[in-house]
């Protein structure tokens, strides 16, 4: 009844193992104690008392002494355990409380230890998580907080190495081989389509023919000027003109009016 049984609570089969498991230090039981001593007292002084009253202190004595007992187990069933994959706390002597949180939600733990604690050797530790649970907030009197307070920084960067789990304390990237990156594939060339050299054997324009002997390098230039009035009077109708002397400085370059 008074024992937490905190095993059971473990899961055996994914490996979760203790890594510490926290008992209240002896100081959260010095008022439940004093209590006890004053519920004890207070008994006592049946003897003290008129025979008529008696029933008074034995009553209130012993109920003094019952809720001293009470908050001493109380104290001895509150237990706050670290294992490989999380910390939970278990309390409660009658009805039972468990409030569990995982490493991976554990942002900040921050250890306070008052002055009478530091003479004794204790301390309260402050959850900082992304929800905070009802039932970690606060762990209070914790025997030798530095040195737990580091077993918890260690636990929750081993289980960020090696996987929330840390089964059987063995390393899963131990051995494992390295997985190289993939190599680039080369870019296929693009095709270049090369066309193929003009054939000199097809005229692409028509070439003025120019006679040879000639002596004026401009008869190729009056004969098209020749054909191009030819072809303007036979389009109006008239008589093809004589043909004149033809003066490169004076073409015109007037437009042309055709019939409509």
């Amino acid at each position: 009844m008074f024992d937490p049984r905190i095993e059971k609570h473990l899961i055996s089969d994914q490996g979760e193992h203790i890594v510490d498991e926290v008992r209240k230090h002896w100081a959260a039981t010095v008022s439940a104690v004093l209590e006890l001593f004053g519920g004890i007292v207070v008994v006592l002084l049946t003897f003290f008392v008129p025979p008529q009253a008696w029933w008074v202190p034995a009553l209130l004595g012993a109920a003094v002494t019952v809720h001293a007992i009470w908050r001493i187990f109380e104290q001895h069933t509150d237990r706050f355990v670290i294992t490989n994959m999380r910390v939970f706390r278990v309390h409660g002597i009658l009805s039972q409380r468990i409030a569990t949180m995982p490493l991976a939600r554990i942002l900040d733990i921050s250890v306070y230890k008052p002055l009478v604690g530091r003479i004794f050797g204790y301390g309260h530790f402050v959850f900082e998580s992304a929800a905070q649970e009802q039932g970690l907030r606060e762990i209070r009197y914790v025997g030798d907080p530095d040195r737990r307070g580091l077993t918890i920084q260690r636990v929750i960067q081993q289980a960020g190495l090696r996987g929330a789990a840390g089964r059987s304390g063995v390393d899963p990237f131990a051995g494992a081989p390295f997985a190289h990156p993939p190599q680039p594939q080369p870019e296929a060339a693009a095709s270049v389509t090369v066309a193929p050299a003009a054939d000199d054997r097809h005229a692409t324009a028509p070439v003025p023919d120019v006679r040879r002997g000639s002596t004026s390098g401009w008869d190729w230039l009056a004969d098209a000027q020749r054909r191009e009035d030819e072809r303007l009077a036979q389009l109006r109708g008239e008589a093809a003109p004589s043909p004149a002397p033809f003066d490169p400085d004076r073409t015109n370059t007037a437009p042309i009016e055709l019939p409509r």
